[in-house]
């Protein structure tokens, strides 16, 4: 018997939830007011679909919610996503999800007000992505970072060029004094396929590499590549809706933040809100104004307006004019594969990040936490290991874990260990893993 969970809002948020779980032979049933959505949904996916308003109590009982093991509602109206999920619970939904936008209904003290109309987490896309890029910004060397047990295990992500030492080299070549036991490398991304490493592959110019390191080995993984650190002071955002809002509010404490923005009015707005940054009113396209107004002191440019290619642009010409790091954000699902192959250092979908922040709300065999990476197919899994069996009986390179998959790090208590194929795993233990979809099912199994 599957897990049977019910997706309010097919957009692209419910979309990518479905698709995510639907790998895992969950029983799926999206209910949209949107009949096209929901044709596209289940012309790709393996869902059933409902057409109909999620706040009908006989919508929801046909969707089957008095047996769902899980009830999101995350249509883009928040009072929709409510309701639904109030009703939800009371039909007998196990656990609750709603995603909403309110600043004051995210607020950690108002929490208790969701939990006593029976709905267990709220969540904003919004807010999330703005702490992911606040992270972003902090670790500027880096595309991508994903944090373990508060940063004693970092995974990050980086371009290789032409330059770097370990370009052309098979991954088993690479001597000790170039790769510090403390750091080890565990996916690539080269065009558009994510490959998960082993000792006789070879690394290219161009790839995206992916390392595990803990605290002390951050510094020496940029000083291994012959990449010159660089300290970001001072930060651009173009855009004033919503998410530019959070995110210099995130922002504006550690850095010098310039928010340039087109309309006067929520200029007005946003000035009033922020303490620390300056807003100015002005056409964010037009790049000679952008220089005027400093872009080219500024260490890092994010981009935030409605437009995908408005962002993807005015990135790129950030990074003509000698931005070091340039952050846009993507609505299109199919932009976001590209991002590295076109120059801008990183690429964000809020829908992407809040798809992921749910899905580790769901997943079984002990898992802790799970990242998804922008533009690849694997995830980071956190796993513990449950109870003495096979895992901890024999090294790893024994255990016949699938080709898939890869043991990047392992925690125990209060020490990290970056495993190599004669780790033993103990009881207790917390396994990260860096997964392809394929690898799932076997995870499960090595660790439920």
């Amino acid at each position: 018997m599957g897990m049977n969970i019910v997706i309010a809002g097919a957009g692209d948020m419910g979309y990518h939830l479905a698709e995510q779980l639907s790998y895992e032979n969950k029983d799926i049933t999206l209910i949209d007011l949107d009949k096209d959505a929901l044709d596209y949904a289940a012309s790709h996916l393996d869902v059933l679909t409902l057409v109909g308003d999620a706040t009908s109590i006989e919508v929801l009982n046909n969707a089957n919610v008095t047996d769902a093991s899980m009830f999101m509602a995350v249509t883009t109206s928040e009072k929709t996503n409510i309701v639904a999920a109030t009703l939800a619970k009371q039909l007998g939904a196990k656990r609750v999800i709603a995603r909403v936008r309110n600043h004051e209904y995210l607020d950690p003290e108002h929490e208790v007000y969701f939990k006593n109309v029976g709905i267990d987490n709220i969540i904003s896309p919004t807010k999330l992505c703005s702490e992911e890029i606040f992270k972003m910004i902090k670790n500027s060397n880096f595309t991508d970072v994903f944090e373990f047990e508060g940063g004693k295990l970092n995974i990050v992500g980086i371009t290789l060029d032409q330059y770097s030492p370990l370009v052309n080299k098979k991954i088993q070549d690479i001597s000790d004094e170039e790769l510090f036991e403390d750091i080890r490398i565990v996916a690539i991304v080269r065009d558009q396929m994510t490959i998960i490493p082993r000792g006789s592959t070879i690394i290219r110019n161009n790839d995206h590499v992916f390392f595990i390191s803990n605290k002390r080995a951050v510094e020496s993984i940029i000083e291994l590549l012959g990449q010159k650190k660089i300290t970001i002071k001072n930060v651009m955002i173009i855009g004033g809706d919503d998410m530019a809002y959070t995110t210099a509010l995130k922002l504006e404490d550690e850095y010098r933040v310039t928010l340039v923005h087109k309309d006067k009015e929520r200029c007005k707005w946003l000035s009033e809100r922020l303490n620390n940054a300056l807003v100015i009113n002005g056409d964010y396209k037009n790049i000679e104004l952008l220089i005027e107004e400093g872009l080219e002191e500024m260490q890092a440019f994010i981009s935030l307006t409605e437009s995908s290619e408005t962002n993807i642009i005015t990135s790129l010409s950030a990074k003509n004019h000698g931005v070091y790091k340039t952050i846009a954000h993507v609505d299109t699902r199919e932009y976001i594969h590209i991002s590295h192959s076109i120059g801008v250092d990183s690429l964000i979908n809020k829908k992407l990040v809040a798809a992921n922040q749910i899905t580790r709300f769901l997943r079984k065999g002990k898992v802790e936490s799970v990242s998804g990476i922008y533009g690849v197919d694997a995830e980071i899994v956190q796993y513990s290991v449950a109870k003495t069996n096979r895992v901890t009986k024999k090294p790893l390179k024994e255990l016949h874990f699938p080709d898939t998959a890869i043991v990047a790090g392992v925690i125990r208590g209060e020490d990290v260990f970056i495993p190599d194929g004669d780790f033993v795993l103990n009881v207790d233990d917390k396994a990260i893993i860096l997964a392809l979809p394929a690898a799932k099912a076997a995870l499960e199994k090595f660790f439920h």
